[in-house]
């Protein structure tokens, strides 16, 4: 039995690929931080009791900013696969708090390759790149485009990539980066603006809202399906040899676009509801990001099977579904073409 680690296992990622894993009999550890709150809805689904025979599923204290802790962990976890996938991952809030984003993003990648390090023990390390990192540099967008990053967010990723890669070269650790371009669902945080729109569209259709304010529709993206995604991230780590992919689906869509395909799907005027809000720009934007993903078609044998079209009715449903909301319907439908469906913020097979 395989032995994984993931950090940020409480997001989004995080919670698809601990279910991902545990499908293929993994045992599975995660880090989360504590909290006076309960933040591990997403994962609550997976919880077994400790006291019971057979348990899989693990979750331990700690935290990106405490190193000895995380050698702690690794050295006593032993995982064939480490996942780091936690961050302060919020483009917009970094901003705001750029020295945390700095520690936690960039400093909290170095914590680990050195607890790798210092532990000795053999394993293969995922870092989570990002999109972001070619901010400003024109798409498309594939594993030789430079950097250009437009985000106190981004700079700390491209500085966690470099570092992914050096301690590659430099100590022969088997450190992978895949560079995911932007990928949603249904347990999107809900202040991220694809979920902030699906959201905003469910709350409106239940008489609860009347507006929703918004920053600047002309940005492109190039978004996925993140249950897709984390399925390339176990790929990743089972090639023979270490390497960085691109990950995406090769389309790229303004926020408007986004907008226009949900509420229009919902029935809505999107005109009557969306205004907007000059506290939602960023003091640096990135225009346009778009995947080439020719590397991972060829060595990963990957293509993704959801369109963004598909994606936004998913989303859309999921959330009406929340409100108790009558939907269309068109989302469930493609999730169950695909063997998939959606019920109480969980994804199952069926």
């Amino acid at each position: 039995m395989k032995r994984a680690f993931i950090t940020g296992i409480t997001g989004q990622d995080g919670s698809y690929l601990a279910e991902l894993l545990l499908s293929k009999n993994y045992e599975v550890h995660g880090l989360i931080r504590r909290a006076s709150t309960f933040n591990t809805h997403r994962i609550d689904h997976l919880f077994v009791d400790p006291h019971a025979n057979d348990v899989r599923f693990f979750l331990h204290y700690g935290d990106l900013s405490d190193s000895s802790q995380l050698t702690h962990l690794i050295y006593n976890i032993k995982p064939d696969e480490i996942y780091h996938l936690g961050a302060q991952s919020h483009v917009r809030v970094s901003f705001d708090t750029s020295e945390y984003t700095g520690d936690i993003t960039g400093l909290g990648t170095v914590r680990m390759l050195e607890a790798i390090r210092h532990s000795g023990i053999r394993t293969r390390f995922y870092q989570a790149s990002s999109s972001e990192m070619f901010g400003a540099t024109p798409p498309p967008h594939n594993e030789q485009t430079a950097f250009y990053p437009r985000s106190p967010y981004a700079a700390a990723k491209v500085y966690a990539y470099w570092c992914t890669v050096n301690y590659r070269e430099g100590y022969n650790l088997f450190a992978c980066n895949g560079i995911l371009f932007n990928h949603e669902s249904p347990r999107r945080g809900e202040t991220f603006v694809t979920r902030k729109i699906t959201r905003a569209i469910a709350h409106i259709k239940a008489g609860r809202q009347m507006k929703l304010y918004l920053g600047n529709l002309s940005a492109r993206r190039d978004w996925g399906f993140a249950p897709e995604y984390v399925e390339c991230q176990w790929k990743i780590l089972q090639q023979d040899q270490p390497d960085d992919f691109v990950i995406g689906t090769g389309e790229s869509h303004t926020v408007q676009e986004f907008v226009e395909a949900a509420f229009g799907y919902a029935n809505l005027d999107w005109k009557e509801h969306v205004e907007i809000d000059p506290r939602y720009y960023r003091p640096t934007e990135t225009d346009a990001l778009q995947a080439d993903i020719s590397k991972a078609r060829r060595v990963l044998q990957w293509t993704p099977r959801f369109t963004f079209h598909d994606l936004v009715k998913i989303m859309v449903d999921a959330d009406l579904g929340l409100q108790g909301v009558a939907s269309p319907g068109a989302g469930n439908h493609i999730l169950r073409e695909k063997g998939l469906q959606w019920t109480q913020n969980q994804l199952t097979t069926g």
